[in-house]
């Protein structure tokens, strides 16, 4: 008798913390990270006394948010890594990231600034990079994408779909979509093709870049 009251409030705190941190994730997603957490408690709809109760600080929050979102993009890397057609899963991971990337502005300012990235990039590029090697050098293997495509040009094609989402999705919300079908379309193997001009960034260049940009505002 004692202990329901406990376990009843244990729900209610976990429903309030996921009630926070799906806010938090559309705001930042819609706004980037800018927000603070009295925003974030306007926009779950709660005091600002529950947001403190659950997050401290607004750094505890972007963690909460950030790990959130890498759970998802490990999720998707899997579920691509499952698909039979190397080439099938290789283009699904392509378009489902670039469409996370394209509309969600927090995650891409968090994994591509080092305002927000740092510490958590790492964590980020640990997790991820031998999942999206792994579909590189699959569809490598089969034939079905170019020789020279590296693992570490991923992450620059999905942060060309948030800048075409970024410059011109008060226009036309999809376009990015158009610009990602040209570049997997320019990601194809053909006979006699030349070799691109510039080689891949490297693990350690793609660090240096990833931790080099400051997001305006």
């Amino acid at each position: 008798m004692v202990d329901k009251p406990c376990r009843g409030l244990r729900k209610d705190a976990e429903r309030n913390r996921q009630r926070v941190l799906k806010a938090a994730r559309e705001l930042f997603a819609a706004k980037g990270m800018e927000g603070s957490l009295n925003d974030v408690a306007h926009h779950a709809g709660v005091g600002v006394g529950t947001v403190y109760r659950r997050f401290a600080t607004k750094d505890e929050l972007v963690e909460a948010v950030f790990e959130d979102g890498i759970d998802e993009v490990v999720c998707l890397a899997e579920t691509a890594l499952q698909q039979e057609n190397s080439w099938d899963g290789f283009v699904w991971f392509i378009e489902r990231q670039c469409e996370l990337t394209a509309t969600d502005r927090g995650l891409r300012e968090m994994v591509y600034s080092k305002a927000y990235g740092g510490n958590r990039v790492e964590r980020m590029r640990e997790r991820l990079a031998p999942l999206v090697t792994q579909l590189v050098e699959r569809a490598r293997r089969d034939g079905y994408l170019r020789e020279d495509i590296q693992h570490t040009d991923t992450p620059i094609i999905f942060l060309l779909a948030g800048t075409v989402s970024e410059w011109a999705g008060h226009v036309e919300p999809q376009l990015w979509r158009r610009y990602v079908a040209l570049l997997l379309e320019g990601m194809r193997r053909r006979p006699d093709q030349q070799p691109l001009g510039v080689d891949a960034l490297d693990p350690d260049g793609m660090q240096t870049a990833m931790h080099g940009w400051d997001p305006a505002g």
